[in-house]
């Protein structure tokens, strides 16, 4: 089949959203070679992500513990990830958060500044290595492989993604055989309770574990510092919102969801027909690719209206951007928090936010920016 729009044209990298705005006013569903049938509507959308039956979450031959399975199988593994983000876990960490956020924005320098450099990709190490138990020497290392993995997914280079997985792999690892040499004295920590989980009555085994790991920490690190740096733009481009939410954060949780609506932090996922179907007007065929490109359905104005509004009132059913189904994210507790209160403590310690450059957009897969400069007083 020819391609019917090149995801990976310069000008679609350049500027994923309107891009993306663009092929959603052309048709729901559109084919190419690198990411199969890619779905640009929100009500696609929800129809794929709701129907694991016949859109399959099983996409890659490597284990993806819970989000690469179906059930029966992704049930008791999504039993043990949602465990480790219930609101008693959540409130535990909270004061390291805090801290971690009020030390980050206090050294935030007065004037021009990058706060993807400066706050946002600090803060997601920070955070990640906090709740997992990790030292901070590893915080180095695993910010040098963020961007290597980046490189790597970008050009689908096997050997290079390949090279990505042992090396992050390595550092789980070496955190488990610690932890195992550790015995009874090993930290009562996030990854020493893994060891400890079963499914069927079986410890999980170092793969499933490290796939977990993998999984979670691959969002933090990724995910999360886009979304830093989202608020900050939106919070830098919309004074009055910033003001307001300045003197009253109570609707802090719903401006951080609108913020990151607009602005997507994770433009897609995967899934795989299991059967032949009929998606968007198309005769999709059993075995097939499907993405599904959250940056363009939760910007669908059959849904959204507006796409670019801030609007505090919007039905929260309506946001997918933390997905929706079986495999909606399980970490979503802890990323509103972690976000939650880095705005609480830029808005309480700052008196304005200003643009001081245009942002420079990330090129997919990432979403949101490479650099938000603004200037903080």
């Amino acid at each position: 089949m020819a391609d019917e729009w090149d995801p990976r044209a310069p000008e679609v990298l350049a500027d994923q959203v309107s891009a993306y705005d663009a092929m959603r006013a052309r048709c729901p569903v559109a084919h190419d070679d690198y990411l199969g049938w890619t779905v640009f509507t929100h009500q696609e959308a929800v129809r794929v992500v709701t129907d694991h039956t016949t859109f399959s979450n099983v996409v890659s031959s490597h284990l993806s513990v819970p989000n690469g399975m179906d059930p029966p199988e992704h049930t008791p593994h999504r039993r043990i990830n949602e465990s480790y983000f219930t609101p008693e876990r959540m409130a535990e960490l909270e004061p390291t958060c805090r801290r971690i956020a009020a030390d980050l924005v206090a050294s935030l320098p007065a004037g021009p500044v990058d706060v993807m450099a400066a706050l946002a990709r600090p803060y997601a190490l920070a955070m990640q290595t906090a709740f997992m138990g990790w030292p901070e020497r590893l915080h180095e290392p695993l910010r040098a492989w963020t961007a290597r993995n980046h490189a790597a997914t970008l050009a689908r280079d096997p050997e290079a993604l390949e090279s990505v997985a042992l090396e992050f792999d390595g550092y789980i690892r070496e955190q488990l055989d610690e932890r195992r040499a550790a015995g009874d004295d090993a930290p009562d920590d996030v990854t020493t309770r893994l060891l400890r989980e079963r499914v069927h009555g079986l410890p999980l085994t170092d793969e499933e574990i490290v796939s977990v790991v993998r999984n979670w920490t691959v969002g933090e690190l990724g995910t999360i510092a886009a979304s830093v740096g989202i608020l900050v733009h939106v919070l830098a481009q919309h004074r009055a919102l910033q003001d307001s939410l300045r003197s009253d954060p109570g609707p802090l949780p719903a401006a951080i969801d609108e913020a990151l609506r607009i602005h997507p932090p994770l433009i897609a996922n995967r899934r795989r027909t299991t059967c032949p179907v009929e998606l968007g007007g198309r005769e999709i065929p059993a075995g097939e690719r499907v993405t599904v490109l959250w940056a363009s359905a939760n910007r669908d104005e059959a849904v959204m209206g507006d796409p670019d509004e801030v609007r505090l009132d919007r039905d929260p059913a309506d946001n997918l951007l933390y997905g929706a189904g079986i495999h909606e994210c399980p970490g979503a507790p802890l990323a509103r928090m972690e976000l939650r209160v880095l705005a609480e403590e830029l808005l309480a310690r700052t008196t304005a936010i200003r643009p001081a450059e245009p942002p420079t957009p990330a090129a997919y897969p990432a979403g949101g920016f490479t650099s938000v400069v603004v200037d903080v007083a």
